[in-house]
């Protein structure tokens, strides 16, 4: 049986008195928001925090979904379940519905939250995918205020965030931007695994135009985002051509590795797949807004 090796625990009762404690108790304190992904981590040792602190109590102060002043502005401790049931995200960010239809359980959609997902910046995990093609920004706070940072510099690397010792994740910004649309897609080996490969997408449309585009991979190593295909589509109409073109550079710049989920070869073709087929969904779902 596994199981965590010794450690203190806190409860926190507000952001202020979670990052209060995060400041007392040093760098071997962690955040405990739904725990389906520390406390596996602690249980096979990969994580040995010298005092958890649990933030639960938050989720009435940092679990919302909301459209304000040109944005929608999602809280940390949102559940996936309610990113999900969220008409908002349904009717502006279908991305987000998109991906949390094929991400874990029930009973981990119940429990798990954003922030802790994002924090946790596995390579194989879905919202930070999702996040980086729809150009999100996070709100981090510290005892000396909060900053605001895009994903490119939010996610540093696996399991590496821009997220110091003493601050903590509290808000996810999207712009809303008329004449858009996004989409998500995956390959997994059961419904709500882990990703073997996942694509995420943003095009903005003016008229025949793709004015900007996002394009995000999970799980096939190196950067998640796919500058180069982006660059492709913006000034240019959506074409079947055009697509192609994109997915094969977003293919060709991943860089995955053989496991037993499948081979790098492919997963490399799965990401090109997947990158047409979200490019062509969103572009629908971007001419959709414009009518």
């Amino acid at each position: 049986m596994q199981v965590p090796a010794p450690f203190d625990y806190e409860r926190a009762t507000s952001v202020e008195h979670a990052i209060a404690l995060l400041e007392e108790l040093g760098p071997g304190a962690r955040l405990l928001a739904g725990g389906h992904s520390l406390l596996p981590m602690m249980k096979l040792r990969l994580a040995v925090p010298d005092h958890v602190i649990d933030i639960d109590p938050l989720a009435a102060e940092l679990g919302y979904v909301r459209e304000h002043a040109g944005e929608i502005r999602i809280g940390a401790m949102t559940r996936h379940r309610d990113l999900l049931g969220s008409d908002l995200l349904a009717r502006r960010l279908q991305i987000f519905t998109d991906a949390e239809r094929v991400i874990a359980d029930p009973v981990v959609r119940s429990r798990g939250t954003i922030g802790g997902a994002l924090c946790q910046a596995d390579p194989s995990e879905d919202l930070s995918a999702v996040c980086a093609a729809v150009r999100a920004r996070m709100v981090i706070r510290g005892s000396r205020g909060e900053r605001v940072i895009g994903m490119d510099e939010f996610h540093r690397g696996p399991y590496q965030t821009a997220v110091e010792p003493a601050e903590m994740l509290v808000e996810i910004r999207v712009p809303l931007r008329p004449g858009s649309g996004s989409a998500y897609e995956k390959v997994d080996r059961r419904v709500g695994d882990w990703a073997v490969v996942a694509a995420g997408a943003s095009v903005e449309l003016d008229g025949d135009t793709i004015v900007r585009a996002g394009i995000a991979l999970a799980a096939v190593g190196g950067d998640i985002t796919a500058a180069a295909a982006e660059d492709a589509l913006a000034g240019q109409g959506p074409s079947e051509e055009l697509f192609a073109r994109a997915a094969a550079l977003a293919a060709g710049a991943c860089h995955p590795v053989s496991d037993q989920r499948g081979s790098a070869d492919y997963k490399r073709h799965c990401a090109g797949v997947l990158v047409e087929r979200v490019l062509r969904r969103a572009t629908a779902r971007a001419i959709a807004e414009e009518v």
